[in-house]
């Protein structure tokens, strides 16, 4: 049953009965395939929510079984934002993505309801939440000079274009550690657009989010997590996945798009160009998915404000609305 009088409780009980006043936001994260979009959904049973998708890959149109999309059943359980937003080939960075939920989260907290932010893509999550600024600079130099780096990544590794980052900033560096590839490739492309480091932009017009931000995580158990890992790339494969990387290349959408550059995707596309047996492209497609869930979590650690919870998507949203309660009262 969903609580209506909750919320004004709630904040009442912090001297205003103004839901606007205290823009609370919550961010349930976790690394893909830990059950993200199962706990918003129970979550949405004992608290009037909508949901902000954080995931840069659901973002877009055409790609739903690789990017395990939320289903018709639990998109009718509570309206989500920022899903199926785009087409394939249109650009989209993480400082547009945190101006446009911020303005998304406005809207839902004039309409009495909690944003909840649900996603495993960091950047997105710290864009909105803690502020991250984006440039409006010319969008085909951009795009010419991340096919670029796209390609020397294919050709010479990311190493390469770690060193190269390493020589224009070296703050950048120190915080991929963890050589993403993506953010990476952001790093350098900004300093190749501006001359300017990304970190030094980055501190200069980082814009700051007037939200009080509540954050849980999910965690599993490294090697439970890899199961269901395994378990879900398998069901992808299997469930269409190949079918849908034919139908968005038969729409006339080139294989090296950003939003195909990505796990599970890559390797369907690798399968179909005769790279790689089927064999080997699912078994590539598992191990990098358990390397992104890696990454995710690397990145999710340096957040010291998470609380991270185990047990049932419904174990797990009782577990939130109960700290809601506690930090309310």
């Amino acid at each position: 049953m969903i609580i209506d009088n909750f919320v004004i409780i709630m904040f009442t009980d912090w001297g205003s009965d103004n839901l606007n006043d205290k823009r609370v936001i919550i961010v349930i994260l976790g690394p893909t395939a830990s059950g993200k979009t199962k706990v918003s959904v129970e979550l949405s049973k004992l608290l009037k929510i909508e949901v902000i998708s954080a995931d840069s890959r659901q973002i877009y149109k055409y790609l739903n079984i690789g990017t395990a999309t939320p289903s018709a059943q639990e998109l009718k359980a509570v309206k989500t934002h920022f899903i199926n937003k785009l087409d394939p080939d249109e650009y989209y960075s993480a400082g547009k993505f945190g101006d446009d939920a911020e303005k998304v989260a406005n809207e839902i907290l004039q309409n009495g309801k909690i944003p909840v932010v649900v996603g495993g893509t960091g950047l997105y999550i710290q864009s909105l939440c803690e502020g991250f600024f984006h440039d409006e600079k010319d969008e085909s130099l951009r795009s010419e000079i991340m096919t670029k780096l796209e390609n020397q990544l294919k050709e010479k590794g990311i190493n390469f274009l770690y060193d190269k980052l390493k020589s224009v900033d070296s703050v950048s560096v120190e915080k991929y550690i963890d050589k993403n590839p993506r953010r990476i490739i952001r790093a350098l492309g900004y300093y190749e657009l501006t001359g300017i480091p990304f970190s030094d932009a980055h501190k200069k017009y980082q814009k700051n989010r007037n939200f009080n931000i509540y954050y849980f995580g999910i965690e599993f158990p490294r090697k439970e997590l890899y199961e269901r890992i395994n378990i879900r790339a398998e069901q992808m494969w299997h469930g269409g996945l190949l079918d849908e990387v034919r139908l968005v290349l038969a729409m006339g959408y080139p294989t090296n798009l950003n939003s195909l550059n990505t796990v599970g995707y890559k390797e369907a596309i690798a399968f179909l160009n005769g790279e790689l047996s089927e064999f080997e492209a699912l078994e590539k497609m598992k191990q990098n998915t358990r390397r992104y869930a890696k990454r995710q979590m690397t990145w999710f650690r340096k957040n010291k404000n998470i609380i991270w919870l185990a047990g049932s998507g419904k174990e797990i949203a009782k577990k939130i609305y109960e700290n809601i309660v506690v930090l309310f009262k």
